[in-house]
Protein backbone atom coordinates (compact mmCIF):
# COMPACT_ATOMS: atom_id res chain seq x y z
CA UNK A 1 0.00 0.00 0.00
CA UNK A 2 1.22 3.50 -0.82
CA UNK A 3 0.88 6.00 2.00
CA UNK A 4 0.09 9.53 0.83
CA UNK A 5 0.75 12.69 2.79
CA UNK A 6 -0.88 15.56 0.90
CA UNK A 7 0.10 18.04 3.57
CA UNK A 8 3.82 17.75 2.85
CA UNK A 9 3.70 16.53 -0.74
CA UNK A 10 5.56 13.29 -0.06
CA UNK A 11 4.86 9.63 -0.71
CA UNK A 12 6.29 6.42 0.59
CA UNK A 13 6.86 4.74 -2.74
CA UNK A 14 7.27 1.07 -3.45
CA UNK A 15 10.23 -0.05 -5.56
CA UNK A 16 7.99 -0.40 -8.59
CA UNK A 17 7.00 3.26 -8.26
CA UNK A 18 10.56 4.59 -8.18
CA UNK A 19 11.54 6.86 -11.12
CA UNK A 20 12.95 4.66 -13.89
CA UNK A 21 14.86 5.09 -17.14
CA UNK A 22 15.70 8.75 -16.55
CA UNK A 23 19.52 8.71 -16.34
CA UNK A 24 21.47 8.32 -19.65
CA UNK A 25 24.89 6.70 -20.18
CA UNK A 26 26.77 10.02 -20.15
CA UNK A 27 25.30 10.97 -16.77
CA UNK A 28 26.14 7.54 -15.31
CA UNK A 29 29.76 7.95 -16.47
CA UNK A 30 29.78 11.48 -15.02
CA UNK A 31 28.52 10.09 -11.70
CA UNK A 32 31.42 7.62 -11.59
CA UNK A 33 34.04 10.22 -12.52
CA UNK A 34 32.41 12.81 -10.27
CA UNK A 35 32.32 10.38 -7.34
CA UNK A 36 35.82 8.96 -7.88
CA UNK A 37 37.82 12.05 -8.88
CA UNK A 38 37.52 14.03 -5.69
CA UNK A 39 40.27 15.25 -3.42
CA UNK A 40 42.62 12.28 -3.76
CA UNK A 41 43.99 13.02 -7.22
CA UNK A 42 45.13 16.50 -6.17
CA UNK A 43 47.13 15.07 -3.26
CA UNK A 44 48.59 12.15 -5.25
CA UNK A 45 52.05 13.61 -6.05
CA UNK A 46 52.84 14.14 -2.37
CA UNK A 47 51.05 11.01 -1.12
CA UNK A 48 52.78 8.64 -3.52
CA UNK A 49 56.20 10.26 -3.21
CA UNK A 50 56.04 10.01 0.58
CA UNK A 51 56.18 6.20 0.33
CA UNK A 52 57.60 5.21 -3.07
CA UNK A 53 60.09 5.93 -5.82
CA UNK A 54 58.99 5.95 -9.49
CA UNK A 55 59.65 2.24 -10.12
CA UNK A 56 57.65 1.04 -7.12
CA UNK A 57 54.95 3.59 -7.95
CA UNK A 58 54.47 2.13 -11.44
CA UNK A 59 54.26 -1.44 -10.11
CA UNK A 60 51.79 -0.28 -7.47
CA UNK A 61 49.56 1.29 -10.11
CA UNK A 62 49.62 -1.89 -12.20
CA UNK A 63 48.47 -3.93 -9.19
CA UNK A 64 45.88 -1.35 -8.16
CA UNK A 65 44.64 -1.00 -11.73
CA UNK A 66 44.16 -4.74 -12.18
CA UNK A 67 42.62 -5.12 -8.71
CA UNK A 68 40.17 -2.25 -8.98
CA UNK A 69 39.30 -3.15 -12.57
CA UNK A 70 38.33 -6.58 -11.28
CA UNK A 71 36.11 -4.88 -8.69
CA UNK A 72 34.56 -2.76 -11.44
CA UNK A 73 33.95 -5.87 -13.54
CA UNK A 74 32.31 -7.60 -10.55
CA UNK A 75 29.57 -4.97 -10.61
CA UNK A 76 29.48 -5.07 -14.41
CA UNK A 77 28.93 -8.86 -14.37
CA UNK A 78 26.41 -8.78 -11.53
CA UNK A 79 24.41 -6.10 -13.35
CA UNK A 80 24.23 -8.45 -16.34
CA UNK A 81 23.55 -11.68 -14.43
CA UNK A 82 21.04 -10.23 -12.00
CA UNK A 83 19.22 -7.39 -13.79
CA UNK A 84 16.29 -7.60 -11.35
CA UNK A 85 18.58 -6.65 -8.45
CA UNK A 86 18.25 -2.95 -9.09
CA UNK A 87 18.89 -1.50 -5.62
CA UNK A 88 22.59 -0.86 -6.13
CA UNK A 89 25.57 -2.53 -4.45
CA UNK A 90 23.66 -3.53 -1.32
CA UNK A 91 21.13 -5.59 -3.32
CA UNK A 92 23.79 -7.99 -4.58
CA UNK A 93 25.09 -8.62 -1.07
CA UNK A 94 21.61 -9.17 0.35
CA UNK A 95 20.60 -11.60 -2.40
CA UNK A 96 23.81 -13.57 -2.06
CA UNK A 97 24.61 -13.54 1.64
CA UNK A 98 21.40 -12.75 3.51
CA UNK A 99 19.48 -9.86 4.99
CA UNK A 100 21.80 -8.74 7.78
CA UNK A 101 25.06 -8.98 5.80
CA UNK A 102 23.30 -7.07 3.01
CA UNK A 103 22.19 -4.50 5.55
CA UNK A 104 25.73 -4.21 6.95
CA UNK A 105 27.11 -3.60 3.45
CA UNK A 106 24.51 -0.90 2.81
CA UNK A 107 25.05 0.66 6.24
CA UNK A 108 28.84 0.68 5.77
CA UNK A 109 28.51 2.23 2.31
CA UNK A 110 26.25 4.91 3.74
CA UNK A 111 28.52 5.71 6.71
CA UNK A 112 31.59 5.77 4.48
CA UNK A 113 29.88 8.35 2.31
CA UNK A 114 28.95 10.42 5.36
CA UNK A 115 32.53 10.46 6.67
CA UNK A 116 33.92 11.18 3.21
CA UNK A 117 31.65 14.22 3.01
CA UNK A 118 33.36 15.81 6.01
CA UNK A 119 36.80 15.08 4.56
CA UNK A 120 35.88 16.56 1.18
CA UNK A 121 34.46 19.73 2.68
CA UNK A 122 37.41 20.19 5.03
CA UNK A 123 39.88 20.09 2.12
CA UNK A 124 37.62 22.39 0.09
CA UNK A 125 37.75 25.16 2.67
CA UNK A 126 41.41 24.65 3.54
CA UNK A 127 42.25 25.20 -0.16
CA UNK A 128 40.17 28.36 -0.20
CA UNK A 129 41.96 29.38 3.01
CA UNK A 130 45.28 29.43 1.10
CA UNK A 131 43.94 32.46 -0.80
CA UNK A 132 41.38 33.85 1.68
CA UNK A 133 42.86 33.97 5.23
CA UNK A 134 39.37 33.98 6.79
CA UNK A 135 39.13 30.27 5.93
CA UNK A 136 42.66 29.45 7.05
CA UNK A 137 43.14 26.11 8.88
CA UNK A 138 43.85 28.00 12.10
CA UNK A 139 40.23 29.23 12.06
CA UNK A 140 38.89 25.71 12.56
CA UNK A 141 35.46 26.76 13.79
CA UNK A 142 34.99 28.96 10.75
CA UNK A 143 35.65 25.92 8.59
CA UNK A 144 33.28 23.80 10.67
CA UNK A 145 30.44 26.30 10.34
CA UNK A 146 31.12 26.68 6.61
CA UNK A 147 31.04 22.90 6.10
CA UNK A 148 27.72 22.74 7.94
CA UNK A 149 26.16 25.51 5.86
CA UNK A 150 27.31 23.93 2.60
CA UNK A 151 25.93 20.55 3.67
CA UNK A 152 22.46 21.95 4.37
CA UNK A 153 22.43 23.99 1.15
CA UNK A 154 23.18 20.86 -0.85
CA UNK A 155 20.45 19.02 1.05
CA UNK A 156 17.97 21.65 -0.12
CA UNK A 157 19.21 21.19 -3.70
CA UNK A 158 18.91 17.40 -3.52
CA UNK A 159 15.32 17.55 -2.28
CA UNK A 160 14.43 19.04 -5.67
CA UNK A 161 15.10 15.64 -7.27
CA UNK A 162 17.76 13.19 -8.46
CA UNK A 163 17.73 14.36 -12.06
CA UNK A 164 18.49 17.99 -11.19
CA UNK A 165 21.35 16.96 -8.91
CA UNK A 166 22.69 14.53 -11.55
CA UNK A 167 22.73 17.33 -14.14
CA UNK A 168 24.70 19.53 -11.73
CA UNK A 169 27.13 16.65 -11.12
CA UNK A 170 27.68 16.27 -14.87
CA UNK A 171 28.47 19.99 -15.19
CA UNK A 172 30.93 20.03 -12.27
CA UNK A 173 32.58 16.85 -13.58
CA UNK A 174 33.38 18.53 -16.89
CA UNK A 175 34.56 21.68 -15.10
CA UNK A 176 36.96 19.85 -12.81
CA UNK A 177 38.43 17.48 -15.41
CA UNK A 178 39.59 20.41 -17.55
CA UNK A 179 42.26 21.68 -15.07
CA UNK A 180 43.47 18.10 -14.56
CA UNK A 181 43.77 17.67 -18.33
CA UNK A 182 45.61 21.01 -18.50
CA UNK A 183 48.04 19.76 -15.84
CA UNK A 184 48.76 16.58 -17.81
CA UNK A 185 49.33 18.43 -21.10
CA UNK A 186 51.43 21.28 -19.66
CA UNK A 187 53.64 19.04 -17.53
CA UNK A 188 54.11 16.47 -20.30
CA UNK A 189 55.22 19.03 -22.88
CA UNK A 190 56.83 21.78 -20.78
CA UNK A 191 58.12 20.33 -17.53
CA UNK A 192 58.80 16.60 -17.72
CA UNK A 193 62.44 15.51 -17.46
CA UNK A 194 63.33 11.88 -18.14
CA UNK A 195 66.61 12.23 -16.20
CA UNK A 196 64.75 13.46 -13.12
CA UNK A 197 62.12 10.72 -13.49
CA UNK A 198 64.76 7.95 -13.55
CA UNK A 199 66.80 9.44 -10.68
CA UNK A 200 66.90 6.83 -7.88
CA UNK A 201 64.24 4.93 -9.84
CA UNK A 202 63.86 2.12 -7.27
CA UNK A 203 64.27 4.26 -4.15
CA UNK A 204 67.52 2.67 -3.03
CA UNK A 205 68.35 5.70 -0.87
CA UNK A 206 65.04 5.56 1.00
CA UNK A 207 65.92 2.50 3.06
CA UNK A 208 62.61 0.79 2.19
CA UNK A 209 62.37 -2.34 0.07
CA UNK A 210 60.48 -2.25 -3.21
CA UNK A 211 57.74 -4.42 -1.68
CA UNK A 212 57.36 -2.02 1.27
CA UNK A 213 57.12 0.89 -1.14
CA UNK A 214 54.48 -0.91 -3.21
CA UNK A 215 52.47 -1.68 -0.07
CA UNK A 216 52.59 1.99 0.86
CA UNK A 217 51.34 2.97 -2.61
CA UNK A 218 48.41 0.57 -2.35
CA UNK A 219 47.11 2.25 0.79
CA UNK A 220 46.69 5.51 -1.14
CA UNK A 221 45.23 3.97 -4.29
CA UNK A 222 42.24 2.56 -2.39
CA UNK A 223 40.84 5.98 -1.65
CA UNK A 224 41.32 7.49 -5.10
CA UNK A 225 39.42 4.59 -6.73
CA UNK A 226 36.41 4.63 -4.41
CA UNK A 227 33.34 5.32 -6.53
CA UNK A 228 33.80 2.84 -9.38
CA UNK A 229 30.48 1.27 -8.39
CA UNK A 230 28.61 4.58 -8.76
CA UNK A 231 26.62 3.49 -11.83
CA UNK A 232 25.28 0.36 -10.15
CA UNK A 233 23.91 2.44 -7.28
CA UNK A 234 21.61 4.10 -9.82
CA UNK A 235 21.00 0.98 -11.89
CA UNK A 236 17.24 1.32 -11.52
CA UNK A 237 17.19 4.84 -12.95
CA UNK A 238 19.41 4.00 -15.96
CA UNK A 239 17.80 4.32 -19.39
CA UNK A 240 19.28 0.94 -20.32
CA UNK A 241 20.55 -1.94 -18.18
CA UNK A 242 23.50 -2.30 -20.57
CA UNK A 243 24.47 1.29 -19.76
CA UNK A 244 25.30 0.29 -16.17
CA UNK A 245 28.12 -2.03 -17.20
CA UNK A 246 29.34 0.27 -19.95
CA UNK A 247 29.44 3.27 -17.62
CA UNK A 248 31.36 1.29 -14.98
CA UNK A 249 34.11 0.30 -17.43
CA UNK A 250 34.31 3.66 -19.24
CA UNK A 251 34.35 5.57 -15.97
CA UNK A 252 37.03 3.32 -14.46
CA UNK A 253 39.38 3.53 -17.44
CA UNK A 254 39.02 7.31 -17.60
CA UNK A 255 39.84 7.68 -13.91
CA UNK A 256 42.81 5.27 -14.17
CA UNK A 257 44.35 7.28 -17.03
CA UNK A 258 44.00 10.51 -15.05
CA UNK A 259 45.45 9.07 -11.83
CA UNK A 260 48.38 7.32 -13.52
CA UNK A 261 49.24 10.38 -15.62
CA UNK A 262 49.25 12.80 -12.69
CA UNK A 263 51.34 10.62 -10.37
CA UNK A 264 53.85 9.60 -13.09
CA UNK A 265 54.41 13.02 -14.65
CA UNK A 266 55.04 14.64 -11.25
CA UNK A 267 58.24 12.57 -10.77
CA UNK A 268 59.60 14.19 -13.93
CA UNK A 269 59.22 17.70 -12.50
CA UNK A 270 60.42 17.38 -8.90
CA UNK A 271 62.49 14.74 -7.11
CA UNK A 272 60.85 12.27 -4.77
CA UNK A 273 62.10 14.18 -1.72
CA UNK A 274 60.76 17.48 -3.11
CA UNK A 275 57.37 15.93 -3.88
CA UNK A 276 57.12 14.35 -0.44
CA UNK A 277 57.61 17.77 1.19
CA UNK A 278 54.67 19.41 -0.66
CA UNK A 279 51.35 20.36 1.02
CA UNK A 280 48.08 18.42 0.51
CA UNK A 281 47.22 20.20 -2.75
CA UNK A 282 50.51 19.00 -4.20
CA UNK A 283 49.34 18.94 -7.82
CA UNK A 284 49.08 22.73 -7.69
CA UNK A 285 52.66 22.99 -6.44
CA UNK A 286 53.93 20.75 -9.25
CA UNK A 287 52.27 22.80 -11.97
CA UNK A 288 53.41 26.02 -10.30
CA UNK A 289 56.98 24.73 -10.58
CA UNK A 290 56.43 24.34 -14.34
CA UNK A 291 54.50 27.47 -15.38
CA UNK A 292 54.49 29.76 -12.35
CA UNK A 293 51.86 30.92 -9.79
CA UNK A 294 48.96 30.95 -12.26
CA UNK A 295 49.36 27.18 -12.61
CA UNK A 296 48.88 26.70 -8.89
CA UNK A 297 45.78 28.89 -8.96
CA UNK A 298 44.35 26.93 -11.89
CA UNK A 299 44.73 23.60 -10.08
CA UNK A 300 43.35 25.07 -6.84
CA UNK A 301 40.24 26.14 -8.73
CA UNK A 302 40.04 22.64 -10.19
CA UNK A 303 40.39 21.12 -6.73
CA UNK A 304 37.55 23.25 -5.36
CA UNK A 305 35.30 22.29 -8.30
CA UNK A 306 36.35 18.65 -7.96
CA UNK A 307 35.63 18.46 -4.25
CA UNK A 308 32.35 20.34 -4.66
CA UNK A 309 31.25 17.95 -7.41
CA UNK A 310 32.26 14.92 -5.36
CA UNK A 311 30.48 16.39 -2.34
CA UNK A 312 27.23 16.68 -4.29
CA UNK A 313 27.68 13.18 -5.77
CA UNK A 314 28.31 11.47 -2.45
CA UNK A 315 25.60 13.35 -0.56
CA UNK A 316 23.25 12.15 -3.29
CA UNK A 317 24.67 8.62 -3.30
CA UNK A 318 24.72 8.13 0.46
CA UNK A 319 20.92 8.48 0.75
CA UNK A 320 20.31 5.68 -1.76
CA UNK A 321 21.23 2.72 0.51
CA UNK A 322 19.01 4.04 3.33
CA UNK A 323 16.08 4.56 0.98
CA UNK A 324 16.45 1.18 -0.71
CA UNK A 325 16.78 -0.69 2.57
CA UNK A 326 13.65 1.04 3.85
CA UNK A 327 11.68 0.15 0.71
CA UNK A 328 12.95 -3.43 0.98
CA UNK A 329 11.86 -3.79 4.61
CA UNK A 330 15.22 -3.67 6.40
CA UNK A 331 14.61 -0.21 7.88
CA UNK A 332 11.39 1.58 8.91
CA UNK A 333 9.34 2.29 5.79
CA UNK A 334 9.10 6.02 6.44
CA UNK A 335 12.83 6.34 5.70
CA UNK A 336 11.98 5.60 2.06
CA UNK A 337 9.57 8.50 1.59
CA UNK A 338 9.94 10.50 -1.62
CA UNK A 339 8.97 14.02 -2.58
CA UNK A 340 6.71 14.64 -5.56
CA UNK A 341 9.91 15.07 -7.65
CA UNK A 342 11.22 11.64 -6.63
CA UNK A 343 13.85 12.81 -4.12
CA UNK A 344 14.35 10.60 -1.02
CA UNK A 345 13.92 13.48 1.40
CA UNK A 346 13.80 11.48 4.65
CA UNK A 347 16.96 9.51 3.80
CA UNK A 348 18.63 12.76 2.73
CA UNK A 349 17.57 14.44 5.97
CA UNK A 350 18.92 11.59 8.10
CA UNK A 351 22.19 11.61 6.14
CA UNK A 352 22.55 15.37 6.45
CA UNK A 353 21.92 15.25 10.21
CA UNK A 354 24.55 12.51 10.63
CA UNK A 355 27.00 14.51 8.48
CA UNK A 356 26.36 17.47 10.78
CA UNK A 357 27.00 15.33 13.87
CA UNK A 358 30.20 13.97 12.30
CA UNK A 359 31.41 17.50 11.53
CA UNK A 360 31.01 18.43 15.20
CA UNK A 361 32.64 15.19 16.42
CA UNK A 362 35.64 15.38 14.08
CA UNK A 363 36.23 19.07 14.59
CA UNK A 364 36.08 18.76 18.38
CA UNK A 365 38.68 15.99 18.18
CA UNK A 366 40.84 17.75 15.55
CA UNK A 367 40.60 14.66 13.36
CA UNK A 368 43.00 14.81 10.41
CA UNK A 369 41.81 14.60 6.81
CA UNK A 370 43.83 11.42 6.26
CA UNK A 371 42.14 9.74 9.24
CA UNK A 372 38.70 10.54 7.80
CA UNK A 373 39.80 9.08 4.48
CA UNK A 374 41.10 5.82 5.95
CA UNK A 375 38.01 5.20 8.09
CA UNK A 376 35.70 5.90 5.15
CA UNK A 377 37.74 3.54 2.96
CA UNK A 378 37.36 0.64 5.41
CA UNK A 379 33.58 1.08 5.41
CA UNK A 380 33.44 1.29 1.60
CA UNK A 381 35.31 -1.99 1.29
CA UNK A 382 32.44 -3.96 2.92
CA UNK A 383 30.16 -4.04 -0.16
CA UNK A 384 33.20 -4.59 -2.41
CA UNK A 385 34.27 -7.72 -0.52
CA UNK A 386 30.76 -9.16 -0.15
CA UNK A 387 29.81 -8.47 -3.79
CA UNK A 388 32.96 -10.24 -4.99
CA UNK A 389 32.14 -13.18 -2.72
CA UNK A 390 28.62 -13.32 -4.18
CA UNK A 391 30.01 -13.53 -7.72
CA UNK A 392 32.29 -16.37 -6.61
CA UNK A 393 29.27 -18.22 -5.18
CA UNK A 394 27.29 -17.69 -8.38
CA UNK A 395 30.13 -19.01 -10.50
CA UNK A 396 30.72 -22.10 -8.32
CA UNK A 397 27.26 -23.12 -7.07
CA UNK A 398 24.84 -21.03 -9.11
CA UNK A 399 23.38 -19.18 -6.13
CA UNK A 400 24.29 -17.48 -2.90
CA UNK A 401 23.92 -18.73 0.65
CA UNK A 402 20.40 -20.08 1.21
CA UNK A 403 17.93 -17.79 2.95
CA UNK A 404 14.16 -17.16 2.61
CA UNK A 405 14.02 -15.05 -0.55
CA UNK A 406 12.32 -17.51 -2.89
CA UNK A 407 9.60 -15.82 -4.89
CA UNK A 408 10.75 -12.28 -4.05
CA UNK A 409 12.81 -9.89 -6.14
CA UNK A 410 15.82 -10.91 -4.01
CA UNK A 411 15.51 -14.50 -5.19
CA UNK A 412 18.94 -15.08 -6.76
CA UNK A 413 17.90 -18.00 -8.93
CA UNK A 414 18.48 -17.45 -12.62
CA UNK A 415 19.20 -19.09 -15.99
CA UNK A 416 22.04 -21.57 -16.40
CA UNK A 417 25.34 -19.95 -17.37
CA UNK A 418 27.73 -21.72 -19.80
CA UNK A 419 30.71 -23.30 -17.99
CA UNK A 420 33.23 -21.20 -19.93
CA UNK A 421 31.45 -18.01 -18.89
CA UNK A 422 31.29 -19.15 -15.28
CA UNK A 423 35.04 -19.79 -15.32
CA UNK A 424 35.68 -16.22 -16.46
CA UNK A 425 33.31 -14.87 -13.84
CA UNK A 426 34.97 -17.00 -11.16
CA UNK A 427 38.40 -15.62 -12.13
CA UNK A 428 37.11 -12.03 -11.89
CA UNK A 429 35.36 -12.70 -8.56
CA UNK A 430 38.36 -14.40 -6.99
CA UNK A 431 40.73 -11.67 -8.12
CA UNK A 432 38.45 -8.95 -6.72
CA UNK A 433 37.93 -10.87 -3.47
CA UNK A 434 41.64 -11.51 -2.88
CA UNK A 435 42.51 -7.91 -3.73
CA UNK A 436 39.81 -6.47 -1.41
CA UNK A 437 40.77 -8.78 1.47
CA UNK A 438 44.43 -7.83 1.04
CA UNK A 439 43.47 -4.17 1.33
CA UNK A 440 41.72 -4.94 4.63
CA UNK A 441 44.84 -6.80 5.78
CA UNK A 442 47.05 -3.86 4.81
CA UNK A 443 44.87 -1.32 6.62
CA UNK A 444 45.71 0.09 10.03
CA UNK A 445 43.91 -2.08 12.65
CA UNK A 446 42.78 1.10 14.40
CA UNK A 447 40.41 1.90 11.53
CA UNK A 448 39.10 -1.66 11.47
CA UNK A 449 38.06 -1.30 15.11
CA UNK A 450 36.51 2.12 14.59
CA UNK A 451 34.73 0.76 11.52
CA UNK A 452 33.17 -1.97 13.67
CA UNK A 453 32.12 0.65 16.21
CA UNK A 454 30.46 2.70 13.45
CA UNK A 455 28.48 -0.34 12.23
CA UNK A 456 27.06 -1.28 15.66
CA UNK A 457 24.39 1.50 15.88
CA UNK A 458 22.76 0.07 12.75
CA UNK A 459 21.78 -2.98 14.79
CA UNK A 460 19.14 -0.96 16.62
CA UNK A 461 16.85 0.02 13.71
CA UNK A 462 17.51 -3.32 11.98
CA UNK A 463 16.48 -5.42 15.00
CA UNK A 464 13.46 -3.21 15.73
CA UNK A 465 12.29 -3.51 12.13
CA UNK A 466 12.69 -7.30 12.10
CA UNK A 467 10.82 -7.73 15.39
CA UNK A 468 8.00 -5.42 14.29
CA UNK A 469 7.55 -7.55 11.16
CA UNK A 470 7.73 -10.76 13.24
CA UNK A 471 10.66 -12.03 11.19
CA UNK A 472 13.70 -13.98 12.28
CA UNK A 473 16.32 -11.47 13.42
CA UNK A 474 19.55 -13.40 12.63
CA UNK A 475 20.45 -16.79 11.20
CA UNK A 476 23.54 -18.69 12.49
CA UNK A 477 25.92 -17.09 9.97
CA UNK A 478 24.59 -13.63 10.80
CA UNK A 479 24.99 -14.27 14.54
CA UNK A 480 28.68 -15.01 13.88
CA UNK A 481 29.05 -11.75 11.92
CA UNK A 482 27.29 -9.80 14.68
CA UNK A 483 29.62 -11.32 17.29
CA UNK A 484 32.70 -10.24 15.30
CA UNK A 485 31.35 -6.71 14.86
CA UNK A 486 30.43 -6.31 18.53
CA UNK A 487 33.81 -7.72 19.57
CA UNK A 488 35.60 -5.14 17.42
CA UNK A 489 33.37 -2.35 18.74
CA UNK A 490 34.09 -3.32 22.37
CA UNK A 491 37.82 -3.28 21.64
CA UNK A 492 37.45 0.19 20.10
CA UNK A 493 35.55 1.49 23.16
CA UNK A 494 38.18 0.06 25.51
CA UNK A 495 40.89 1.67 23.43
CA UNK A 496 39.13 5.05 23.55
CA UNK A 497 38.59 4.86 27.31
CA UNK A 498 42.20 3.87 28.02
CA UNK A 499 43.56 6.38 25.52
CA UNK A 500 45.27 3.72 23.40
CA UNK A 501 43.13 4.49 20.35
CA UNK A 502 42.34 7.83 18.71
CA UNK A 503 41.33 9.07 15.29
Amino acid sequence: MTLSHPSDGTTAATPAQMPRHSVPLFTLVALIIGSTVGSGIFALPQNIASVAAPGAMLIGWVIAGVGMLSVAFVFHILAQRKPHLDSGVYAYVRAGLGDYIGFTAGWGYWLGSVIAQVGYATLFFSTIGHYIPFFDESNRWVTGISVSLMTWLIFILLTRGIRQAAIMTSITTIAKVLPIAAFIILVAFLGFSWDKFTLDFWGETSGATVFEQIQGVMLFTVWVFIGVEGASVYSKQAKSRKDVGRATVIGFLTVLVLLLSVSTLSYGVLTQAELAALPDNSMASVLEAVVGPWGGLLISIGLCLSVLGAYVSWQMLCAEPLMMMALDGLLPRRVGELTSTGAPWVAQLISTCVIQFTVILFFLNNTAYTSMVQLATILYLLPYIFSALYLVLLATRGKGISHPHAGTRFDDSGPDIPPATNKRHLAVGLLALVYSMWLIYAADPVYLLFGALAVVPGLVPYVITRISKKERVFNPLEWAVVAIIIGGAIAAVIGLVTGNLAL
